[in-house]
């Protein structure tokens, strides 16, 4: 019996047991799950391939959607529940798993779907915010050949504004999200004045040059070859990842007369047709000035630790990494952002306190290279000076690791931190702030 036999018998035999005459319906009991945790992704011109936002959209995949939510792989949350906790979690419980499968068991029935309200799915940080104050949009159409190939590009958006400003939030929007897989963005500000600030802003690949001569190919220094202050990490996007907005007076940037959001990491995934994109950053304004703005801390590849052994992986083997970090000053923690490629297999991260207890952070056992998430708690984690923050990571570099780019498998390296999906990172990217009295108190999830 294959597996697909066993789990069809599996339902068959749950549902006799415990639902026998099931009255399940899309509109009451469906609807409802599905809304909160597949449509983000499942909506005409989202990641995913097809839209789950109508009866008629899901009824006619109601067995694949009972199976692929039955065995866990629907909907994707690769942290583990049971090691710690993070906002926005999609994971079903055994209840909800059980009324789809019992509702696709007995005909799918629709309900009365008239009653149903469309999930708002595109937007949110606008339904809080209003309108945003400005929108700076890629400056020209990025086409993307149907090679098959993956595309690293660095690009630069320049602004002007009237006066420099106080901003809320930076929101990546992808305009072809079907190709547009990660974007790492950092705030440039020109605290004196540029003649040729808004010169030369096409996308350059990051395979054609170092980061110092992409730089100047992107006109960012000024004439005599100054940097202008780089703000890190302003905004991050991956599949079915939304900008999040932290309550009041935590995060926040600011913005001077010439500025310009600099996307390090434009990664474009492979695509056999020719395909375009012209993606854009939607800027909201503050009238407060940033009373405590984030920080960003990388431990691993490029971070403040080093990987221990050095990140070689060689063909046919299956290896352990680490690396640690002891923390100078108190800290909260907001969000976290573990990141592997191709052939990581799991991940786990903790702090060990100054008095030996240990604080779980995040457990990964099944590394999916397409969906790393921003985690971010339901309330600050409170680190005390001296903790030592450590990250344990499994790469599997055989033909069992189904992800694996090469047959047969090759050595695979960090390679000073490449972002080809074909080389391998490990890195924990922790959001923080300098603790205050009362942090862990403060709920995140307003």
């Amino acid at each position: 019996m294959n597996k697909y036999s066993s789990f069809l018998l599996g339902i068959v035999l749950a549902s006799s047991c415990s639902n026998q005459n099931s009255n399940y319906n899309f509109a009451d009991d469906v609807a409802p799950i599905i809304f909160n945790n597949c449509s983000s992704c499942h909506h005409r011109g989202g990641p995913a391939p097809f839209a789950m936002i109508k009866y008629h959209d899901v009824a006619k995949r109601a067995k694949m959607i009972a199976y692929v939510t039955k065995s866990g792989y629907m909907p994707p949350w690769p942290a583990s529940t049971e090691y710690s906790h993070f906002i926005g979690e999609k994971v079903l419980s055994e209840q909800e798993k059980n009324i789809i499968q019992d509702w696709y068991l007995h005909g799918a029935e629709p309900g009365d779907t008239s009653r149903l309200i469309k999930p708002k799915i595109e937007g949110r940080i606008e339904q809080k915010l209003g309108k945003p104050d400005l929108v700076v949009e890629m400056p020209e159409i990025f086409n993307i050949p149907g090679d098959n190939k993956d595309r690293f590009m660095i690009a630069k958006f320049p602004f002007e504004i009237e006066k420099d400003t106080n901003i809320r939030l930076i929101e990546f929007v992808p305009d072809n999200k079907q190709l547009v897989h990660h974007v790492n963005a950092h705030l440039l500000t020109y605290d004196r004045y540029k003649s040729d600030h808004l010169n030369n802003v096409s996308i350059v690949s990051n395979d054609a040059y170092t980061d110092s001569s992409a730089f100047y190919a992107l006109n960012i220094p000024y004439e005599n070859g100054e940097f202008p202050l780089l703000t890190p990490s302003v905004a991050n996007y991956l599949p079915g990842v939304e900008a999040f907005l932290y309550p009041d007076g935590i995060g926040g940037l600011r913005a001077s007369k010439q500025s310009a959001i600099l996307v390090k990491d434009f990664h474009y995934g492979p695509s056999p047709i020719k395909d375009n994109d012209q993606s854009y950053f939607n800027i909201y304004f503050d009238k407060e000035e940033p009373k405590r703005p984030l920080r960003e801390l990388i431990l691993g590849t490029q971070g403040v630790s080093r990987v221990v052994p050095p990140l070689v992986i060689a063909p046919n083997e299956v290896k352990v990494f680490k690396t640690e970090f002891t923390i100078p000053a108190d800290i909260s923690i907001l969000t976290l952002n573990p990141h592997m490629h191709l052939i990581g297999k799991q991940v786990k991260a903790y702090a060990i306190s100054p008095n030996g207890d240990t604080i779980p952070l995040i457990k990964i056992e099944d590394w999916n290279f397409r969906w790393q998430y921003f985690y971010t708690f339901e309330q600050m984690v409170h680190l005390t000076k001296g903790t030592i923050i450590k990250v344990e990571a499994l790469f599997d570099n055989t033909l069992n690791n189904m992800d694996n780019p090469f047959n047969p498998p090759q050595f695979i390296t960090g390679k000073n931190g490449s972002m080809k999906t074909t080389d391998e990172m490990l890195q924990l990217i922790i959001t923080y702030l300098p603790y205050q009295k009362g942090d862990e108190t403060i709920r995140l999830d307003q």
